[in-house]
């Protein structure tokens, strides 16, 4: 019997827990957490509360568990060399080494290595770790810059001219502000285009693909207000999305392929886990935003959900270096995840909002920033709920999501924040209109 450990607690968490669940193979479920998803609890033998952090603490409790294959959720701990401390114990992992989870927690190595293998998709850009010659490179890309802290921010921690910041003294002042946080800043120049992610499955010689997802990182309606982790996502049936074409699809795979070749040459070792590439299509093609080392979240819900494929046997053929033998086959649907946040959040969501699923047990829903109390369900102040539906059109999988949150949210709405928009016709032609626009193509709109 294969005893499997899931690291992370988040939806993230509960929605990989959930597809190894339906998995056919002979296997237990294991959970270390930095808090109890209830989600996630029902699904494992046994639950571990502990810092994510801790390597040394994952690793005693695997050992202590029999754990054969760890699968790291959360980028956080990649970063720390979780995977590293685990290998060297001989537990087989999910998720790159320290030294090849660079790819996302430097945006400065990720566009260094693409420069230096020539893999050309990215825009200009410059590393900084002082204010020396920022002001020259701010006023040459006066309306078109943007600003990422070279490290792990969750999402929040890029912000772009013209929606964040307004004028080159604010945009200094950011600058600034992520030196005095002890880190280090790139300026790129700013994409117009569309944005879109492509994850793959990677056992360091075959890449496995999964369907395009488009996220929602701004908070409210209409792609206004702050980011955060992300709002929602949604997929569509051919695997596409409405303003892309199979020639885009194949450049982003393409991209994958030459990136993970790139970085294995580069630090001499196998990249065995989950590659996400941010993308965005532009008039001059698809170029990178940047790319993370794990399932996105909340694509990963989106993804999960379309599955066919046993996922554990997808995860062993990677260990193997098998994933050749693999194909990875979806429902023939479109899907879309809607995140439910407790009010307040981005900025300070408020926490101990009860939540009653009563009347939603047999919806897809994966839990996220929640605990139990007194046996009831409450926010701890983040993202709470994603909501997913599949549908064979993705205006009724958006207004089945619509619909569920409804019930939930039936006259306490002041408690909880969402978006409406993800998955309507109202917002996928703006984004088809837009390349149409951009791009001189001529996609129909809905």
């Amino acid at each position: 019997m294969q005893k499997i450990l899931v690291v992370g607690n988040g939806a993230r968490e509960h929605a990989i827990a959930w597809a190894l669940d339906k998995s056919s193979q002979d296997k237990v479920l294991f959970c270390f957490g930095t808090a109890v998803n209830p989600g996630i609890e029902k699904l494992v033998q046994d639950y571990q509360v502990g810092d994510i952090l801790d390597g040394e603490a994952v690793l005693k409790y695997a050992q202590k568990q029999g754990i054969n294959l760890a699968i790291i959720g959360p980028e956080a701990p990649l970063e720390k060399g979780l995977v590293d401390k685990l290998e060297a114990a001989n537990i087989a992992c999910i998720g790159p080494s320290a030294k090849l989870a660079q790819l996302e927690s430097s945006k400065a190595f990720t566009r260094k290595l693409m420069q230096d293998y020539k893999i050309d998709h990215s825009p200009y850009f410059r590393q900084f770790s002082s204010m020396q010659g920022v002001r020259e490179v701010l006023e040459q890309y006066a309306n078109n810059h943007v600003i990422k802290a070279d490290g792990l921010c969750g999402g929040k921690g890029v912000k772009v001219f013209g929606d964040h910041l307004h004028n080159i003294d604010e945009s200094l002042t950011y600058c600034q502000s992520i030196l005095d946080s002890g880190s280090t800043f790139v300026i790129e120049e700013k994409l117009e285009g569309e944005e879109f992610s492509l994850i793959s499955l990677c056992d360091g010689k075959t890449l496995l693909h999964f369907p395009a997802v488009q996220d929602h990182k701004r908070a409210y309606n209409g792609d206004k207000g702050p980011n955060t982790g992300g709002m929602g996502t949604y997929t569509f049936s051919n695997g596409r999305l409405p303003f892309l074409s199979e020639h885009d699809i194949k450049n982003a795979q393409t991209i994958n392929e030459k990136v993970i070749n790139a970085l294995q040459d580069k630090v001499k070792q196998n990249y065995k886990g989950i590659l996400y590439g941010g993308f965005m299509l532009t008039k001059d093609g698809v170029k990178v935003i940047e790319y993370n080392v794990r399932f996105g979240d909340p694509e990963a819900m989106n993804l999960l959900s379309l599955l066919e494929t046993d996922l554990l046997q997808a995860f062993n053929a990677i260990i193997e270096g098998k994933l050749d033998t693999i194909k990875l086959q979806y429902q023939n649907k479109s899907s879309v995840c809607t995140y439910v946040a407790p009010a307040g959040y981005p900025e300070k969501g408020q926490k101990g909002i009860s939540i009653n699923l009563k009347n939603l047990e047999n919806e897809l829903i994966f839990l996220g920033a929640v605990d139990l109390q007194d046996d009831k369900l409450v926010s701890t102040g983040s993202r709470a709920l994603a909501f997913v539906s599949v549908a064979d059109k993705i205006q009724q999988a958006a207004l089945a999501n619509q619909n569920n949150i409804k019930i939930l949210t039936e006259a306490r709405q002041d408690d909880f924040v969402y978006r409406s928009d993800i998955g309507t016709s109202e917002l996928l032609n703006k984004r088809i209109r837009h390349i149409n626009e951009l791009c001189n193509t001529h996609y129909e709109t809905f």
